[in-house]
């Protein structure tokens, strides 16, 4: 009696100890199961920003518009100055910059931006590339939000640059109180299309030191990319090379410029931009555009 006793406890023991493990293999399970989902859900944007500094719409007027370095930008996330401009939406695994008309814009600019700008050497903006070097961007973003004007047509933003830079013996030679260039190259989100504007020489015969000058250069007459992008993602590539320029867009179309303006350009450094530079003042005006995708090769 005493044996049988015995050994049905042990057997209830052994029973006991059986389910534990079974519903601890069930909770470690379930815990698994719910890390996974969660990893599948909160995505991250492809983007290193070891080499890119950020402009945003707060500071103190002209000029006075704050910049985030690298490495203070890697933070961006817990940045309690850049939380509202520049964050990260980890249900669709975008990076977010966000530019309304504020009195903080750059020194050269009437316009708010939240914007990248490219930094070869980490913190350093004084040095560039060449055409002759070269240089390749590729981005995947989005319009994700934006206002519309008094006639109901959406505000412009301008999504990716190339900007020109002066070296500081070019600012020198004339007498330029700072390195500004001009931008050879604006991407548009404009009502849904994509819009590309380059420069060209007002003086196609203006002297080497002559085409220094800011004033030497004006727009050319833009050029519309038959796709409309709307509010979806679109793949944007930029290829810049000695005496070449070609802008695609969805691997589908391209604008090619090869012409005596972009080999003439050879002579600036410059620098990628990419973001928000929203293009508007008017009250209440705002908009987000979400980066996916965003990388730089030279």
């Amino acid at each position: 009696m005493k044996f049988l006793a015995a050994f049905l406890i042990l057997f209830l023991t052994v029973l006991t100890n059986c389910r534990s493990q079974d519903d601890m293999a069930l909770l470690d399970e379930d815990r698994v199961e719910t890390e996974d989902l969660r990893k599948k859900r909160y995505k991250l944007p492809k983007i290193d920003l070891s080499h890119w500094k950020v402009t945003i719409p707060e500071g103190q007027g002209k000029g006075g518009a704050i910049s985030v370095e690298p490495p203070e930008i890697l933070d961006y996330g817990t940045n309690e100055t850049l939380k509202p401009y520049m964050y990260n939406d980890s249900t669709s695994g975008a990076l977010v910059f966000y530019a309304y008309p504020t009195t903080a814009t750059t020194a050269n600019t009437k316009y708010s931006r939240s914007e990248l700008r490219e930094q070869m050497e980490a913190g350093n903006d004084n040095v560039n590339w060449t055409f002759a070097q070269g240089g390749t961007l590729k981005a995947k973003l989005a319009m994700d939000e934006v206002t519309k004007d008094d006639e109901g047509k959406y505000h412009k933003v301008i999504i990716l640059q190339i900007h020109g830079r002066l070296t500081n013996e070019q600012r020198n030679l004339i007498g330029q109180k700072d390195n500004n260039a001009p931008p050879i190259l604006k991407v548009y989100w404009h009502n849904g299309k994509i819009r590309v504007k380059t420069k060209v020489l007002r003086y196609p015969g203006v002297s080497q030191e002559g085409i220094l000058h800011e004033e030497a250069w004006t727009d050319d007459e833009g050029h519309t990319f038959e796709e409309e992008v709307g509010f979806g993602k679109f793949n944007i590539e930029i290829k810049a090379s000695d005496g070449k320029l070609v802008v695609v867009l969805n691997k589908n179309e391209f604008a090619v410029y090869d012409d005596v303006n972009i080999k003439r350009w050879g002579i600036f450094e410059n620098y990628f931009k990419a973001g928000n530079y929203f293009q508007s003042r008017d009250e209440g005006s705002y908009a987000k555009v979400k980066f996916y995708e965003l990388s730089v090769e030279h």
